[in-house]
């Protein structure tokens, strides 16, 4: 082979093999992408510094475990709402907390009049029972908005045992004018509900617009008084 066949020979080589080296990246990259990740699971934020030392806290931290437990129901966990039943009525105590921000903003709420038969002020127990009168304690999810008796009102799904009644029992946010600053001023308690929620007429607009459909509610009492 002369010098001239030789040269030619090598520099078709070199081709074939930066050609052979291309087509094998081609084929690589042709596969298609890999795999993505499964979605993580949303999960509940912490609790903010602002709430970690009021005196709900405990209350919150149960509700938070309520949501997890529920992750199914809930899409929505930026804020949610307890109400903590170790409280009179004459103290504010339905609390609507933002879990990213930590703002907490409280209000007045009745408990049934089967819950507090000497309408002392105090809940002293609970129950899912119809005609009952009684508030149920656990997880509620906050449904749709409605106008009924009582005004605009929202409607609640007991999501517990002891508390899935709470439909078929017309159990719901309302405003009711026995949950007011006047009432407490006049009488040191606010009135009864027959087991739902009622807050001060005023407020329900601000209520129902923080909370809105397909957020938690957790209730309950959890102290020794």
């Amino acid at each position: 082979m002369d010098r001239r066949n030789f040269t030619k020979f090598a520099l078709s080589g070199l081709a074939f093999s930066f050609l052979s080296d291309s087509m094998g990246r081609a084929a690589l990259s042709s596969t298609g992408p890999e795999p993505l990740s499964p979605a993580p699971v949303p999960t509940v934020p912490a609790t903010p510094r602002a709430v970690a030392q009021k005196p709900y806290a405990a209350l919150l931290e149960r509700a938070k475990a309520a949501l997890d437990r529920h992750a199914d129901a809930f899409a929505l966990r930026d804020r949610l709402a307890i109400v903590d039943f170790d409280a009179p009525s004459k103290n504010p105590r339905m609390h609507i907390v933002d879990l990213i921000g930590g703002q907490t903003s409280s209000y007045l709420v009745s408990h049934g009049r089967g819950s507090d038969p000497e309408h002392s002020g105090w809940l002293h127990s609970f129950s899912n029972e119809f005609n009952s009168l009684a508030s149920s304690s656990g997880a509620f999810k906050t449904g749709d908005m409605y106008f009924g008796q009582h005004g605009r009102s929202m409607r609640l799904l007991g999501l517990d045992p002891q508390n899935n009644n709470a439909e078929p029992r017309a159990i719901v946010i309302h405003g009711a004018d026995y949950v007011s600053e006047d009432h407490v001023a006049a009488w040191g308690k606010c009135g009864r509900s027959e087991g739902c929620f009622a807050v001060a007429p005023h407020i329900v607009p601000q209520v129902l617009g923080l909370l809105g459909p397909g957020r938690i509610l957790y209730a309950d009492k959890i102290g020794n008084g």
